[in-house]
């Protein structure tokens, strides 16, 4: 539902992986956004219409995604994917990411678009430090880019998880190839570092790591 630019992209690599998609937008004018040889449906209405979604095919759809302009629009349709026609895969754009943990509590995946983007923003201003990558719906959990001392090269992934405590090593990124190591693999010179922590122990773990470990985590 929305077939704004984000909403064309998604259309157009789902069809591109085999999928047979339908997309609704109240202006007719927005599906001129879609390849001109994109073999999906293009229904015209409002995306938490019943009948609309029903000639859109939502009685088969495996998957539904409202990436419409407007909050509320989103989630309205989204829990009518969910609850009236029993959609198992739905997710929801929203701009508020005050209302990601309401939303998230009535069981709709949300992306606050707002969020992802300003840390992306910050990512890019702000070079050093830690990076946000992701983030739960609450915004309570981060996925972050991390930038260490060289004195943990070397150490395991276990022993920095035990050392920064309320952070857990999620990936590694090696000569441009990310992969999930194992407790016993090390740190090697110019990998990438990605934790999963808590927002409010952020901070704390990115000064602990730009630090050389101290002697009782030798």
């Amino acid at each position: 539902m929305g077939c704004g630019r984000v909403g064309s992209t998604i259309a157009t690599g789902l069809e591109s992986r085999g999928h047979s998609v339908a997309v609704v937008d109240q202006d007719a004018t927005a599906f001129r956004r879609l390849p001109r040889d994109f073999g999906g449906r293009q229904v015209v209405g409002v995306g938490f219409d019943r009948d609309t979604l029903r000639e859109a095919g939502i009685e088969e759809a495996g998957a539904f995604a409202a990436v419409s302009s407007g909050d509320n629009s989103n989630i309205i349709s989204a829990r009518v994917a969910r609850e009236t026609f029993g959609v198992d895969n739905v997710v929801a754009r929203i701009y508020d990411p005050r209302r990601a943990e309401v939303y998230s509590r009535l069981g709709i995946p949300t992306v606050a678009t707002v969020r992802w983007t300003a840390d992306e923003m910050m990512r890019r201003l702000l070079p050093e430090g830690a990076h946000s990558l992701w983030s739960d719906p609450t915004g309570h959990l981060l996925l972050v880019e991390v930038d260490y001392d060289i004195g943990w090269v070397g150490r395991s992934v276990r022993d920095i998880g035990l050392a920064t405590e309320s952070a857990r090593v999620a990936f590694l990124t090696r000569y441009g190839e990310a992969f999930v190591p194992k407790g016993d693999t090390a740190l090697q010179d110019g990998d990438q570092l990605h934790l999963f922590v808590t927002r409010g122990d952020v901070e704390r773990t990115e000064e602990f790591l730009a630090a050389p470990p101290s002697g009782e985590h030798a």
